[in-house]
């Protein structure tokens, strides 16, 4: 995509730049991690050595051994027992498992999952008899204080409550349309479900459970929840600044040879791509473009670069980062497709994005992720997502339910887990977590690295 001209001093750039992040090809084995003292970092690096041995053995055609499979169920009891512990322990973990051992809890959890749509749908229909608007026009009766009484009900019982007396009041006191209106609301089974859920936040397990949410972090919608997300986002606009700067400090050293290289940020997918974008990255932070040769006002890709404030975020985003890739090769190379960036549109040629690489081995010269966040020595080898699917497998919740009733739990009940990760297609990606994770990683370079690596080239 690059000429000879240029793309030996760019290969070279990105061949050269420290990678920091980087980890070993393989973890310790895990008879290093067998009598380490017990902690969460350990029980979970203990997982993923098992783990990724075990995937080891199935490629090699050896099936894995017993040994295997007991170190697995030693390492993920530990893992679970930690995660139930109180200090520091996983509050979301132990919410979880509480959901999956009280019946009142999973009631209270299916009906919080829907309550936002029916909090949404009676208030519309609260609005429709009780709007202060609506009553401005209604001369001052005992008919109207009661529907202010019901739009200003505190509670949802209460609300039920107000509305049935409402209700009640004589025919001849109110229009049909409020009484139809009134009949509507009380009908509704969304409010029958917020009155149920309301009832239900009086049950000891189910006051457990929203503690231990509200452990876990300011609930949805709050102001504090809005403050972590500000924070957040800036802290994304931030490294996303510094890849960008990087970048361009790369395409000014190329431009040294012709003035043909520009840095956009931004760059949204076009909805005429040819393939579908389900689940696929339609956003790239910063591409460094090249002025397609002999073709006027067309552009190839030769640099794609994703902006992570965090470098476990790598591993996650991968997989979704290839679907973004094959995406855009599929493109028609004859065609030409315009993209969407901050800098405004720009057309990139279809033999350039059909020519992008689609596995994540051969990513290397083509994509970066870029993160500022210091180098963890012990960094975490047992992916997010999949610590998540471990501990939340039917067996393990049986397990971690068991301990959360005081009860002794014997670390062999675990082996269905272990088989899940053997057979089931659902648990590839775990499996195969640790490869992934180190293929982002060996992606990913700190702004401070590629510019010191660009300083060098020139």
């Amino acid at each position: 995509m690059c000429p000879p001209s240029t793309s030996a001093r760019l290969e070279g750039v990105l061949r050269s730049v420290k990678r920091r992040f980087r980890l070993p090809h393989a973890p310790q084995s895990p008879a290093a991690w067998q009598h380490a003292p017990p902690s969460t970092a350990v029980a979970a690096t203990a997982v993923a050595a098992i783990i990724e041995n075990a995937r080891l053995a199935v490629e090699a055609g050896t099936p894995p051994g017993d040994d295997l499979r007991r170190g697995f169920c030693t390492a993920l009891a530990r893992l679970i027992d930690e995660a139930m512990s109180d200090a520091p322990g996983d509050a979301a973990y132990r919410a979880l498992v509480l959901r999956h051992i009280a019946a009142p809890v999973r009631e209270y959890a299916s009906l919080q999952a829907r309550a936002r749509r029916d909090r949404r749908a009676i208030r519309i229909a609260a609005d429709a008899v009780a709007h202060p608007a609506r009553l401005a026009r209604i001369a001052h009766t005992p008919l109207r204080d009661a529907l202010a009484a019901l739009h200003a009900a505190p509670t949802w019982t209460q609300l039920a409550d107000m509305a049935r007396a409402t209700r009640a009041m004589p025919e001849n006191s109110m229009h049909p349309h409020i009484s139809e209106g009134l009949g509507r609301l009380l009908d509704d089974p969304a409010l029958a479900r917020l009155c149920r859920m309301e009832s239900l936040q009086a049950d000891p397990q189910v006051q457990r459970y929203r503690q231990l949410w509200e452990q876990n972090g300011p609930a949805q919608g709050s102001a504090a929840a809005a403050a972590q997300g500000a924070a957040s986002r800036q802290r994304g606009d931030e490294v996303e600044a510094l890849a960008a700067r990087a970048l361009q400090a790369l395409a000014d050293l190329l431009n040294r040879n012709e003035d043909a290289y520009r840095v956009v940020t931004s760059m949204r997918v076009p909805a005429a791509m040819p393939a579908s974008a389900r689940r696929a990255k339609s956003e790239w932070d910063a591409v460094l473009l090249r002025r397609a040769p002999h073709v006027e006002a067309a552009w190839d890709i030769c640099v794609l670069v994703e902006a992570k404030a965090s470098a476990d975020a790598a591993a996650t985003d991968l997989p979704r980062l290839l679907r973004g890739l094959r995406l855009m090769a599929e493109a028609r190379p004859d065609t030409a497709y315009t993209f969407a960036t901050r800098q405004g549109p720009m057309t990139l040629r279809g033999s350039s994005l059909a020519a992008l690489p689609t596995c994540a081995e051969t990513l290397a010269g083509t994509v970066l992720y870029c993160c500022n966040a210091p180098a963890d020595a012990g960094a975490r080898l047992l992916s997010a997502a999949s610590r998540m699917q471990l501990l939340s497998a039917p067996a393990s919740l049986d397990y971690a339910g068991r301990l959360a009733r005081g009860e002794t739990a014997d670390a062999n009940a675990l082996e269905p887990v272990w088989r899940l990760l053997l057979d089931a297609p659902a648990w590839r990606g775990v499996l195969h977590q640790y490869p992934l994770l180190r293929q982002a990683r060996e992606l990913m370079v700190h702004p401070e690295d590629l510019l010191a690596a660009i300083a060098h080239a020139a």
